[in-house]
Parts: structure tokens; sequence; C-alpha cells
């Protein structure tokens, strides 16, 4: 495993992106990133965003093959600044369309509502690239993740499916709460230290 750098942060987008551009069905980045025919662009820019989030309020982990990611956030670090203010403006102009601000900007509403009361990590996203799922790459590079946070504080993350839901759960995660007033169901898991 790879803490990466600003340097490796196009590794991280590269896997990303090409890892939810064949996901089609509703989630949280089909939600977020307007659905047109740029959409390939608009998830290139989500994911660069999450990226640049992630190096200046967490980390990004990636496996030693560059085949699978993880970015985390520490609750404790996210603050607005004149960058991050920024990059939601590009965000919202090459990502979410101008239309769609106020859907996504209620969305990340209730998300904070079911947030922990406690500082805590947030497993923002995972990728692993499709042609290397279930090959055990992104399992290895979960159990490193856990194993270099240890029982820092909590570990939370939302996700839409229940194969996603049953490899958490294996790691230790437990579902807190679901939501299904999006268009699509989320359910959030939390991983107590």
């Amino acid at each position: 495993m790879k803490i990466a750098s600003s340097k490796d942060k196009h590794i991280a987008i590269n896997i990303l992106h090409t890892s939810f551009l064949t996901e089609t069905f509703p989630n949280s980045i089909n939600f977020v990133a307007k659905q047109d025919k740029r959409r390939s662009k608009r998830i290139f820019y989500l994911m660069k965003y999450q990226c640049n989030i992630a190096l200046l309020f967490g980390k990004i982990f990636i496996s030693n093959n560059h085949k699978s990611c993880i970015l985390i956030l520490d609750s404790e670090k996210r603050k607005t600044t004149l960058k991050t203010i920024f990059w939601d403006i590009e965000l919202a102009i090459r990502c979410i369309g101008v239309r769609n601000i106020s859907k996504v900007i209620k969305r990340e509403q209730i998300l904070k509502k079911n947030h922990p009361t406690v500082p805590f990590l947030h497993l923002w996203i995972m990728a692993t690239f499709p042609k290397n799922r279930n090959s055990g790459i992104g399992t290895k590079l979960l159990k490193d993740v856990l194993k270099y946070y240890g029982n820092e504080k909590p570990i939370y993350l939302e996700t839409t499916t229940q194969k996603n839901q049953d490899f958490y759960k294996k790691h230790g995660f437990n579902i807190y709460n679901e939501i299904h007033n999006l268009g699509y169901p989320l359910y959030f898991l939390l991983k107590p230290n």
C-alpha cells in the first residue's frame, strides 16, 4: 500500500474514473454527476475534486500494483477555505450542472445529518479497476488501511448496493441507518474504534 502524494493523484483519479464510468445504475456518483453526453468528463472532474479534497483533509491510499484506491477524510480536519470554495464552484460548473446544484446540496445536508456525532474517519470512496475486481486487490487494500488507522477513530461510509454492504460487513462495519428518498437506497455504515 502506498499513501499518495499530489504527484500520485492522477493514479487515483484514473482508477476512480474508470471504475465509476462503468457503474450506470442509480448511485451517489450518478446522482451528483449530471447525466448527459459529457458524463465521462463530469465523472472525471468529480474524481479530481474528491482526490483534491482527500489530499487536503485526509489521505489517498493506492494498492502497490496501482489497481485499487481508497480516499479517507478526517472529520476534524475538513473545513472551508478559499481553495475549497473554488473547487466547489468548479465542481458545480464542470460536473453537477447549474440546474442540479440544489438537489446535490439537499443530498449533502441529508448525509451530514447521518454522520457520526463523534470525530470520525470517512471512507469517502473506494474503487478497483473493473477488470481487477474480485481478485482480492481491494480487500487487501481495505485491510491495510484499517490496520494503518487501528482504533484511532470510528470509520464511517455510505454505500448503495447489497454487495458492497456484505463486503464492508465482513470487515467490521455495521449498518446504523438507511434512507430511500434520493431515488436510490443509501446505507450508512460504521466500524467502531
